[in-house]
């Protein structure tokens, strides 16, 4: 029976390394005729910086205290910054676009802005509060053709990490391929326009006071490389909802994927704490406006 056992996990982990490898020359042939100067050959000889975990922090131009403010708490800062991507392969990156008028004044204070901390990356998109799937789907994109890592996150800048608590849950399933980890709900669908999340496209959710499918809240979660290099190799076809972590839930929900319900990752208020204007998350982050 041991034997069994061992041929089965053997069988089991190649059949990971074939679906990975599948999907990297898939990825790097998406690269290709994107126009972006990687080889298949390069790819193939892991010319992508590894990681162990991509952090795309999501930013606004309007944002720069909140930037500030993680700057000055849980995110290093310079040759810190440097250090922790290099040692431990934590790479930690404010996400943005370009304003609708590119090299603008608000360009500009990003571009200075980068030029002081080195921590910023940028995407071409155009910023905007109803384009956050698309900004969403670029920045798995871009990630997947820059680093070579084992999960990419995704957090908004409102939010404060415990590195250490975060690394120790996403190492967990660093042996599990396509995972799909954060604070699943399925809330739901608000068919009002005057309603802050509203759907247009709430009629393909079926009947009024339907939910939405099972999906991690969008403050925070993370994917493992093979289903950012999905998101990648099938961006022009995937669908946008009006909510961005809806519309990645829907990207991953005919997939085999394994959705982790990481209870850590979701909001919560510390019990006998009173902070004005504030959201705790339980173990792994808290948010602060």
């Amino acid at each position: 029976m041991g034997e069994v056992h061992k041929t089965h996990e053997a069988i089991k982990s190649l059949e990971s390394t074939m679906s990975t490898l599948e999907m990297e020359l898939a990825l790097a042939r998406t690269v290709q005729s994107n126009g972006q100067h990687y080889s298949l050959e390069k790819l193939a000889n892991h010319t992508l910086q590894k990681a162990f975990v991509v952090i795309g922090i999501n930013t606004a131009f309007s944002s720069r205290k909140r930037r500030d403010s993680l700057r000055q708490t849980w995110m290093p800062k310079g040759e810190k910054l440097r250090k922790l991507e290099k040692e431990k392969g934590i790479v930690i990156r404010f996400v943005i676009g370009h304003s609708a008028t590119p090299g603008g004044v608000l360009d500009r204070a990003v571009d200075s802005e980068d030029a002081e901390h080195k921590d910023f990356l940028r995407l071409k998109h155009v910023e905007g509060y109803h384009e956050l799937s698309t900004k969403t789907r670029l920045y798995f994109s871009t990630a997947v053709s820059i680093w070579d890592a084992e999960f990419y996150l995704k957090v908004d800048d409102d939010v404060h990490l415990n590195l250490g608590m975060l690394t120790s849950t996403l190492a967990k399933y660093r042996s599990k391929p396509r995972i799909y980890i954060g604070c699943m709900k399925s809330g739901p669908v608000l068919s009002q326009k005057e309603d802050k999340y509203y759907e247009p496209e709430y009629r393909k959710f079926g009947e009024d006071g339907n939910k939405y499918f099972r999906h991690a809240t969008g403050q925070l979660y993370a994917i493992s490389k093979d289903l950012a290099a999905y998101i990648s190799i099938n961006s022009p076809i995937l669908h946008r909802y009006a909510n961005e972590d809806v519309s990645l839930g829907s990207w991953l929900l005919g997939l085999e994927v394994e959705h982790v319900d990481e209870r850590s990752m979701c909001c919560g208020t510390p019990p006998g704490i009173q902070i004005n204007h504030t959201t705790f998350l339980t173990v792994l982050i808290f948010s602060s406006s």
